[in-house]
């Protein structure tokens, strides 16, 4: 999933179809040339497994504790809206509570 997201990959469906023919993305997921492609879904059960399961806990906490990493790492405090990253949405997919279809009042910079 970490290619879906760095490279703005809509569905999880065009995901596996970019790994039918991204030779980049084959090697990311440690998948050859001429081994074949997951079906849709059966990576999203299995993403679903994985996720519901210990690893999305244990996964990020052993990434931060290598010593390779934990040099990178500042020791000042920083935050991160995870609203955003969580949501992953456009504009264009967000609907009013009141019914209407306007579109939101776009806010004026001012400077």
């Amino acid at each position: 999933m970490l290619p879906q997201a760095f490279y703005s990959i809509r569905s999880e469906r065009q995901l596996i179809e970019q790994l039918n023919y991204n030779l980049l993305f084959r090697w990311f997921v440690s998948l050859s040339v001429d081994e074949p492609v997951w079906v849709p879904t059966v990576f999203s059960k299995n993403r679903d497994r994985r996720l519901d399961g210990n690893i999305a806990a244990t996964f990020p906490s052993a990434v931060l504790n290598l010593p390779q990493v934990m040099g990178l790492l500042p020791d000042e405090h920083f935050s991160v809206d995870g609203t955003l990253i969580k949501a992953r949405v456009s504009m264009k997919s967000v609907r009013r509570k009141d019914g209407t279809n306007e579109p939101p009042a776009r806010l004026l910079a001012t400077g």
